[in-house]
């Protein structure tokens, strides 16, 4: 039995019209870019940005980007307020470990099992704990949608658990932002195991 008809209706669907347009995210992200590289976000240069980026998203077919049905701007707001706490403080705890204890710093690998199996989720919370300084993702299991980071300053088991307690909150935060209903109940059952005392998903 021939397969083609599924595969020609998967194309379709992809290449539909409400497809192209549920890329509107990206679609601000690129015309923002555009007047960032211009220097000027006047009326004028962001809807010559949004041409172009309508322009590059329908030429270059790229796979595309499930976004959520939801997105909540207060959750929003608390994580990049989170997120910016974040880089500034540990910006001066990493200065400080440079000066203080300088090769004495022991670093590790720590492997981050995420809850949710989102694309979309999974980049993010990625590139927010690469940001901060300290870390960085140095491999993603996509399968177990699992982060392995390189850590600064983590020397045994406790500093483990604690960098992947936060790197736990960082991912709920973003979930809480614009994840799934799935996503945000998944979040929402692990915090209540682990307040609970439970150790949550390994």
């Amino acid at each position: 039995m021939s397969t083609e008809p599924t595969g020609q209706a998967v194309r379709d669907s992809s290449d539909s019209p409400r497809s192209f347009w549920s890329q509107w995210p990206i679609l601000i992200g690129l015309s923002l870019t555009w007047g960032a590289l211009w220097q000027d976000f006047s009326p004028g240069v962001l809807l010559a940005g949004a041409l172009f980026s309508t322009a590059i998203l329908w030429f270059y077919r790229l796979p595309r980007v499930n976004f959520a049905d939801r997105f909540n701007p207060w959750y929003a707001l608390v994580f990049t307020g989170r997120f910016l706490w974040h880089v500034v403080t540990a910006s001066v705890s990493v200065a400080r470990d440079a000066i203080v204890k300088g090769p004495r710093i022991v670093n590790s690998v720590v492997a981050v099992p995420l809850r949710s199996h989102d694309d979309l989720v999974v980049t993010l919370t990625g590139h927010a704990l690469a940001l901060v300084p300290g870390s960085l993702v140095i491999d993603v299991d996509r399968p177990s949608s699992t982060l392995f980071l390189h850590c600064l300053n983590v020397k045994d088991a406790e500093a483990v658990e604690a960098f992947r307690d936060e790197a736990l909150r960082t991912e709920a935060a973003i979930v809480r932002a614009i994840g799934t209903k799935a996503d945000l109940e998944l979040v929402r059952q692990d915090e209540t195991t682990r307040s609970r005392g439970g150790r949550g998903r390994s």
